[in-house]
């Protein structure tokens, strides 16, 4: 299935008259109405914020010339221009104490796994419990490696600020459950009512609480802004008014689970309106809808390529596109992360040499992007990615996850933002769990690709159908967002992410706070680089009320730990202003302010 992507040939010599198809009058119209100042991507103010007018009114103007400027720097950059990428340079003295601070953590880890071991007492010595595995001469050690010792010695004594269970919908407010350890933090486990507490004194404590509440079943919570989910558009806070009704009307219908793979008996009509609404919506010819997002990478890219042929992939795409990609058997190089000189590069010299050892042409070449990165908040460079791919025939493999729904006068991700037509890129990857308020993914790509899917992809072939409940949910949300409803609580939803995240940003900015991406875009990671810090921070932010992901390594380098904002329309300017008032005193805490001293 060599041709399955596309008609025409796969490699071909540079054309100087071969350039990027632009939708000249929807980007002449987008660069307008960011670099006028007058405020807003649509004309009129009253469709675009409603009745309350602007929230944003004093600081317009500022705002609007920040975006304008990233987006010419970085979106709309023309091919000879200087390679922009904005991840900071890290200063000797903060590498030098990261390091140290691991290394002291490590060494400590190992003492006291010796003393364990030495006086046969230790959270982690294992206890006899009858089972065969018990045997360490005929068993070997199921659990010991560079892993299990970094899980023992340095992530359980931080655990408690990841996996925390939430009470509520995930909203611009939401309610997280109070947990404790009885263990030196080996396990956490949820606290429940307040008598659960040893003693009068600390369920006073919790009551006088400023941000203490309890939950339906009376355990214990604490409701916080709301800084960590992919609620983009805000359809977890106003789902009763934008979607309830539908959603809860096609459960009179349709089955919460079809209970078979998309080729068996698991493809419904309403699976067939989700797949034509998205490639209307996109403008391709069909698409695919899977019941994951991660899986819609990682079974889509197996099926496309495979031996003979070659994977060229961005050094910060997700880990669904690595592992699938590493599961393709397809060959695999890494270009410098939105550095299209760099891609250009490995791209002749892939064609030129080919194949190693025998030299034979690749198959076909898949250049794979993202639209947002989300571990840095920066849309790609798709504008000169896909001239580039077109020069020599390369396809491109775009995942929106994150753009999506979250950029774009429309919504239409990166591809609309950045002006570059959708028929330029072959496939289009998505996902329905950040703008949607759903679940699983889709691939939109032409009808001939789309067929193949079907047939050779394992989201499609093997794994359960996405539930028909969510496929509502993902229609309904559609329709706002298009204005099919016959409201312009789309337009509003788009306008209030696009304030809102260009507001945080420019606050963060202000205090000195080392932050990334660009503007316009929802994601912003701080850069908090010390071990220790990440545990500081993510308790602070609790203690005040304010719910943060944080990012360490294996996730992100060694050197690169960070907290991550993931900015919503259901966010109010007062929410943002007291999240970033808490933020900004944790700051001083916790010596966070980069942007002005390499001491914080």
């Amino acid at each position: 299935m060599t041709r399955i992507l596309r008609g025409k040939s796969r490699f071909r010599k540079p054309d100087p008259e071969d350039d990027l198809t632009v939708e000249t009058d929807m980007l002449e119209a987008e660069v307008s109405s960011t670099s006028s100042g007058t405020g807003s991507q649509f004309d009129d103010d009253a469709t675009a914020y409603g009745s309350s007018g602007d929230p944003y009114a004093d600081v317009r103007d500022r705002m609007e010339t920040l975006a304008a400027s990233d987006k010419a720097q970085f979106a709309l950059r023309s091919s000879d221009s200087e390679h922009l990428h904005t991840e900071p340079q890290i200063p000797l003295f903060i590498a030098y104490t990261v390091y140290m601070s691991y290394a002291v953590l490590i060494i400590i880890g190992h003492i006291r796994d010796f003393l364990a071991l030495v006086f046969k007492n230790g959270r982690y010595i294992r206890k006899e419990t009858g089972f065969p595995s018990d045997e360490r001469d005929s068993f070997a050690p199921l659990l010991k490696s560079w892993e299990h010792f970094y899980t023992r010695r340095l992530y359980t004594r931080v655990q408690d600020c990841f996996n925390r269970p939430i009470a509520s919908n995930p909203g611009a407010h939401i309610d997280v459950v109070e947990r404790c350890s009885y263990d030196q933090q080996k396990s956490m486990k949820v606290l429940g009512s307040l008598d659960n507490l040893e003693n009068d004194a600390q369920r006073q404590e919790y009551r006088q609480g400023e941000y203490f509440v309890e939950s339906e079943n009376g355990s214990a919570v604490r409701r916080c802004v709301n800084l960590g989910s992919y609620n983009y558009l805000g359809f977890a806070d106003d789902w009763q008014v934008s979607c309830a009704k539908e959603v809860k009307a096609s459960l009179d219908n349709l089955a919460v689970s079809t209970s078979s793979c998309r080729n068996e008996y698991g493809t419904s009509s309403i699976h067939r309106q989700v797949e034509k609404t998205v490639a209307r919506f996109l403008g391709k010819e069909d698409a695919l809808v899977l019941n994951m997002g991660f899986n819609t990478n990682a079974t889509t890219i197996p099926a496309l390529v495979g031996r003979g042929d070659l994977i060229i992939s961005d050094e910060l795409n997700h880990t669904s596109i690595v592992n699938g990609a590493r599961a393709s058997g397809a060959a695999i190089r890494i270009f410098r992360h939105n550095d299209t000189s760099n891609l250009e590069v490995i791209l002749r010299d892939a064609i030129i040499k080919g194949r190693p050892r025998t030299r034979r042409p690749w198959n076909k070449i898949l250049v794979v992007v993202e639209g947002i990165y989300s571990m840095e908040g920066e849309y790609c460079d798709l504008r000169n990615v896909v001239r580039v791919c077109k020069k020599y025939g390369a396809y491109v493999y775009l995942d929106e996850a994150h753009s999506i729904g979250a950029m774009g006068p429309t919504g239409r991700g990166c591809a609309e933002y950045t002006g570059v037509d959708t028929a330029d890129i072959d496939i289009v990857m998505g996902t329905f769990t950040k703008s949607f308020g759903g679940m699983g993914g889709y691939i939109a790509a032409s009808k001939e690709t789309i067929a193949f899917l079907r047939q050779r992809c394992a989201g499609s072939v093997y794994h359960n159908s996405l539930s028909p409940v969510v496929c509502q949910q993902v229609l309904t949300s559609f329709k706002v967002i298009m204005g099919e409803d016959g409201t312009t609580i789309g337009k509003q939803k788009l306008q209030a992410l696009r304030d809102n995240s260009n507001y945080c940003r420019m606050r963060l900015q202000e205090m000195g706070l080392q932050v990334l991406g660009h503007y316009d875009s929802p994601i912003m990671p701080v850069m908090l680089y010390n071990p220790c810090k990440i545990s500081a921070f993510s308790r602070e932010c609790l203690k005040r009320g304010v719910a943060v992901v944080v990012v360490g390594f294996p996730a992100v380098p060694i050197l690169m730990s960070r907290a991550r904002f993931c900015i919503s329309a259901g966010h109010t300017r007062e929410d943002l202003d007291r999240a970033l008032k808490e933020i900004d005193e944790i700051a001083d805490i916790c010596n966070l302010r980069y942007a002005r001293s390499m001491f914080g």
